[in-house]
């Protein structure tokens, strides 16, 4: 059956996922179009094609045991000089994507094999591999960026042959918890223009914060290293 590629991640909702992606596009980054605005769980892994039913039954029974969780991101930084990636912030729900990537990599599933090259750290990468003038510009322009959202699960995604990442299966958390309304988008520069808030999601907690592994900040994601 061959090899496949996964990623696991949270999708970026609208409108701020397509804005970011739009940026990153004129930032120069040509691989923005065939990436989903995302923070990774589970960097780019190849796998045996035959072992995709069971990674989908552990990721099926890592959501069923998380929560809702508030997230929100916030303003640029850089893994510069130790990687060419320049980032959107992840300030509320880092603990939560912990969790997650942890269980998602548990020792008791299909995927606990995959080691990371760098600490996890969760960020939506805004510019990857272009040159200095341009990470600089993204860093700039996206610094006052803001967003905020209530994840309700994660999601399976595979890589093609084209280099696209296509969403295979989304994994929703099992909680029910009541609505509240989502905070405004921060105006900020950038070449797509506002669009309408998504509906809002249900808040809530997920599980206790582990502890993040000492070292510089990782730079995974699904293409890599963003």
């Amino acid at each position: 059956m061959g090899t496949v590629t996964l990623g696991v991640s949270i999708a970026v909702p609208e409108p701020y996922g397509s804005l970011l992606q739009d940026c990153r596009t004129g930032f120069g980054d040509t691989a923005a179009h065939g990436i989903p605005t995302h923070v990774t769980l589970l960097p780019p892994t190849e796998v045996d094609a035959a072992e995709r039913p069971a990674i989908e039954e552990h990721l099926a029974a890592v959501a069923a045991a998380g929560r809702a969780f508030p997230m929100r991101l916030s303003g640029t930084d850089s893994f510069r000089p130790l990687s060419p990636v320049v980032f959107v912030r992840v300030v509320e729900g880092t603990s939560a994507c912990h969790w997650l990537q942890e269980r998602v990599r548990g020792a008791d599933g299909p995927l606990r094999h995959r080691e990371l090259t760098f600490p996890y750290h969760p960020h939506v990468t805004i510019a990857h591999g272009i040159d200095e003038g341009a990470m600089d510009r993204a860093h700039a322009e996206l610094a006052d960026f803001e967003a905020a959202w209530t994840v309700g699960g994660f999601a399976l995604y595979e890589q093609g042959a084209d280099g696209v990442w296509r969403l295979q299966r989304h994994f929703r958390f099992a909680d029910r918890q009541p609505r509240a309304p989502l905070p405004h988008q921060a105006q900020h520069p950038g070449p797509a223009p506002a669009a309408p808030l998504p509906p809002p999601r249900p808040l809530g907690t997920l599980g206790p914060p582990p502890v993040t592994p000492p070292g510089p900040p990782g730079t995974e994601a699904l293409h890599g290293a963003s």
